[in-house]
């Protein structure tokens, strides 16, 4: 695998609940150094869903573009889905949370699996998007950065496996669809080293359900 594109996105408006979006990525040219929150200059509009320390970089896959490319009918350029990192080889259907990809000399881990919501279906032009993409399930994930450093388009990514207990990206995006939690189903995302907002969520969730 290797880096195919570095994608970093100014703040614009849209016309979404948001009002303004960081969605719309280019490639810029590297080595653009990558630290605990994230890219320089790359816009994080609405933190309260976004960014933060577990959701610093956000990855694509080149196999996931080709999918999407035949499932829309059209070529679609990195940057397109508003990740920061396009890698070439990389099927994020295959991560687990708590895989690392070494890139350059950055480490990130795997936190959560993408969720769609209203500001991409606007920014790809069609409202039925976040049905589609929870059909598709070719999300992307977010990282975190565990070692800060410089990447360039072109560098080798390598996949390291997490030996701890986790849960696979693939399977946390379909339960997020799922309205029934069970005890045992949260606990197992509580043992992963899942991103914080999914970490309060399941522990209220687990609350919740042991006080009933």
């Amino acid at each position: 695998m290797h880096l195919l594109s570095i994608n970093i996105g100014k703040a614009q408006a849209i016309n979404a609940k948001s009002g303004v979006t960081g969605i719309f990525k280019l490639p810029v040219h590297g080595p653009v150094a990558i630290s605990r929150e994230g890219l320089p200059g790359d816009a994080i509009c609405d933190t309260e869903s976004h960014g933060g320390v577990d959701q610093a970089v956000y990855v694509f896959g080149a196999p996931d573009y080709e999918h999407w490319s035949k499932v829309l009918g059209r070529d679609l350029a990195p940057g397109t889905f508003g990740e920061n990192l396009t890698i070439a080889g990389l099927h994020s259907t295959d991560l687990n949370i708590g895989d690392m990809l070494h890139v350059g000399s950055v480490t990130l881990q795997v936190t959560a699996p993408r969720i769609p919501c209203v500001t991409l279906a606007t920014r790809m032009g069609d409202p039925s998007f976040v049905k589609l993409f929870r059909q598709v399930e070719r999300p992307g994930v977010y990282c975190r950065v565990l070692q800060k450093g410089l990447v360039s388009a072109g560098d080798e990514v390598t996949m390291e496996r997490y030996s701890g207990e986790t849960v696979s990206a693939i399977e946390m995006f379909r339960n997020f669809y799922v309205p029934e939690r069970t005890e045992a189903m949260l606990r197992r995302y509580l043992r992963a080293p899942v991103a914080i907002r999914d970490r309060v969520e399941k522990q209220q969730q687990l609350d919740a359900l042991l006080s009933k």
